[in-house]
Formats: C-alpha cells, structure tokens, sequence
C-alpha cells in the first residue's frame, strides 16, 4: 500500500509539509503500512521501539500506567500525526503505550531509518521537532489540570482536549468523532468511573452533552469552557 500511495496525499501533513514529491516518494519506499484493529495495542510501554509510525486514519490513545498498575491516558493522536517516535526524546524504548482507539491505519519505519531522514531531510527534523514540541505542551496542560483543578473542572478539560484531538461540528454542536467511553475519560483524569458518570448524567440534564455508547457530543462548548474554569 505505502509504495502505491499518491505522495500528494500526504504531502500537507506536518512531516512531510517541507518535502518536495521525489522526497516523499523516498520515504514512502521505504515504509510499511498495516491496519490495527479497534483495541488493538500497537506497542507497550517499555518495549523496545523497533519502528516509529504515521497515523493514517483513526484515533491513537496514549496510555501511561502509574507506579501502582493503573491506566493513565495522556493523549490522542489524531490523523496525520508521527507517533512511537521514542528516538526524538532520546530513548531506545517506548515511553507509553499506544492503543488504536477505533480501526487505524498507519505507515511504519525500521528505527534505523531516523536519524538518515533527520539527516537527510531537514524539514523532517524541523517539523517532527515542532509536534513534539506541542504534544509536550498538551501533556503539560493535562499534568496542570490534574493538579490545581476540582474534579468537575478536569472532567470539561478532558472534553475540551478530546475536542481539539478529534472535534467535528455538527450544527451548533461538537462531536467527538472518534469511540470514547466514559472509563476512557476516568483515565484522563484521574477520577473514579461513578464520578464521571454523575457528571456527565448531569450535565446531559443540563444540555452541555449528549453521552451514547462510546460516543460523545458537546451541545453547548461555551458552557463546557466555563464548566473547565478557563
């Protein structure tokens, strides 16, 4: 699949944005593509990194887990984005684990390949730099609210970042338009299942949100940013 995908296709994404054609072209020779179904776990934490990957399609949660063997999502990637790239933070293994959060296709290269494309091709260094730069940012915010913020508050950032990692409008409203249940948003958090239930149950009388199965709408995103105390 990689060696047949159109280099245009992609060429507007953060990696490759600063390539020309015949760039890209070499670096999708070079790669593997694969699907990962739902639930899928792409590598595990503390696993040697191997390969490191670009999401296609699909949503990625990033899961930590706490000294005690607890789950701790710290991110989503969302389409377009490197992910497994343990090499630009200078180390040999993965420093979370990666989780397909519905069915993700993605393109993967050996380890050995980055340091000859930051090499290379600077505008891969420079823009790959840049997203690490800013998935640093988000976990900085969600270690920040996690710390000074009262439980509701926490709950609406977790939905306010959800939205900025897969956010879709839908009239006046916002999906999240990719599977998320109410256990995944307790391990945003770092509350408990009952707490988010209540929360969202309430706040879906209220008509913040409207909480199906695994899927998420935001009816009200003004509301939601007061609720988070921005």
């Amino acid at each position: 699949m990689s060696n047949r995908l159109d280099p245009s296709l992609i060429a507007r994404l953060p990696p490759f944005s600063k390539l020309d054609r015949d760039q890209i072209t070499t670096l999708l020779e070079q790669a593997t593509s694969q699907l990962y179904p739902a639930e899928t776990t792409i590598f595990s934490e503390g696993q040697e990194a191997e390969r490191f990957f670009l999401l296609l399609d699909g949503h990625i949660r990033v899961v930590r887990l706490t000294p005690g063997g607890e789950q701790v999502i710290a991110l989503h990637i969302p389409p377009g984005q490197l992910f497994g790239i343990a090499q630009a933070i200078g180390r040999k293994t993965y420093p979370a684990m990666a989780v397909a959060a519905e069915d993700c296709i993605a393109l993967s290269w050996p380890v050995n390949l980055w340091q000859r494309f930051c090499d290379d091709f600077p505008g891969f260094a420079t823009e790959t730099y840049r997203t690490v730069g800013e998935r640093m940012g988000e976990l900085h915010e969600s270690i920040l609210a996690m710390a000074t913020k009262h439980v509701e508050e926490r709950v609406a950032c977790a939905l306010m970042r959800l939205i900025q990692q897969g956010g879709r409008k839908d009239g006046n409203a916002v999906e999240i338009s990719f599977p998320v249940t109410r256990q995944n948003i307790s391990d945003m958090t770092g509350t408990t299942l009952h707490t988010v239930s209540r929360l969202l149950s309430a706040w879906a009388r209220d008509g913040v949100v409207e909480s199906r199965r695994r899927h998420i709408r935001i009816l009200d995103p003004h509301r939601l940013v007061l609720l988070s105390g921005a």
